[in-house]
């Protein structure tokens, strides 16, 4: 049962997610005692070395038609890979586009899928049990996919990258493929940081900071700490951050080791995108903030005596 993982790039280079899934599905692949071959889309640079986190070949698909996304374009890429190449089972990044191709894939392969998964499946006498996150990730579920094929997509930083082999070869295939039926005309991405969706550590504001102008606190810590930004839904509502770093219910949902949230209260729709973070750092002046009983550790206190005081201890820790 051949394990088939699509490594995206982003203009053209890899990022955090596509080592993560690799991993992931040689693991899986060793669970089942197979092996995980890794499938690329158009142009990309080094694919062969996605040999060294547990693909034993990879495959590349290159045609004009994947130079913009097109869901039924990647659709008919991927799906038409596994056909060749005989794979029973699919792995993707739980991102924007894992989340966009999943249930295609499952429609066109005739396949049981699972969105979201988090842990290596559990395979035991011919049954494939993956576990996902339920109910805003207050609770787990362990899914058995009873069909032939199977395609689950990864959610980010569930597993840590690990190198276990070398570069390998890379084949080219070519799979028919339809017009694209979206044209992108441009495309803006946020640069100089890692995307909130593959961080590991993320510092977070809230209406707490009173003003955009006082965003200098958050910064620092992120600095010291090496993290990304994010904000409650009302901040980017207020226009003191961009919308991107909006995380909870209605933003970007997020999976860090560390997540820490200064002047949130907690909103029900702020914790469903972020707890299923590792660890919940809350600061806050107000002690029946509801954000508290998430929490893993929580400092009542004003945020700006906390976070400079704090952004100097990770200082003078890292300089130690």
């Amino acid at each position: 049962m051949m394990v088939l993982v699509f490594a995206e790039a982003t203009n053209g280079k890899f990022k955090k997610a596509a080592h993560e899934v690799v991993t992931y599905g040689a693991k899986t692949a060793a669970a089942l005692g197979s092996d995980c071959v890794a499938l690329t889309l158009g142009n990309v640079e080094d694919a062969g070395d996605l040999g060294r986190f547990g693909a034993t070949k990879v495959y590349n698909v290159s045609a004009p038609e994947l130079a913009g996304f097109d869901s039924g374009v990647f659709t008919a890429a991927i799906a038409g890979a596994a056909q060749q190449l005989g794979a029973k089972v699919i792995v993707l990044s739980h991102n924007s586009t894992g989340k966009n191709l999943t249930g295609r894939l499952a429609a066109r392969l005739d396949a049981g899928s699972a969105p979201g998964v988090k842990a290596v499946p559990v395979v035991d006498g011919g049954k494939f049990t993956v576990r996902k996150a339920v109910f805003s990730g207050k609770a787990f579920a362990d899914v058995e996919i009873l069909t032939d094929t199977k395609v689950v997509s990864l959610v980010g930083n569930s597993i840590p990258v690990e190198e276990s082999g070398s570069a390998v070869g890379v084949e080219s295939l070519t799979v028919e493929l339809p017009a694209p039926k979206v044209k992108v005309l441009s495309t803006k991405r946020a640069e100089g940081t890692t995307p909130l969706p593959e961080a590991e550590l993320v510092v977070s504001g809230g209406r707490g900071l009173k003003g955009p102008e006082n965003w200098g606190v958050i910064n620092d810590l992120a600095d010291a700490l090496g993290a990304t930004t994010a904000c409650s839904r009302p901040v980017a509502d207020s226009d003191w951050r961009p919308h991107h770093e909006h995380v909870g219910q209605t933003g970007v949902a997020i999976h860090p080791n560390l997540y820490i949230a200064a002047g949130i209260s907690g909103a029900i729709q702020h914790l469903a995108g972020v707890n299923s973070s590792k660890t919940i750092v809350v600061i806050n002046k107000d002690p029946e903030a509801p954000f508290f009983k998430a929490a893993d550790y929580g400092v009542v206190g004003d945020l700006f005596e906390v976070l400079p005081r704090l952004t100097e201890a990770v200082k003078k820790f890292k300089s130690a």
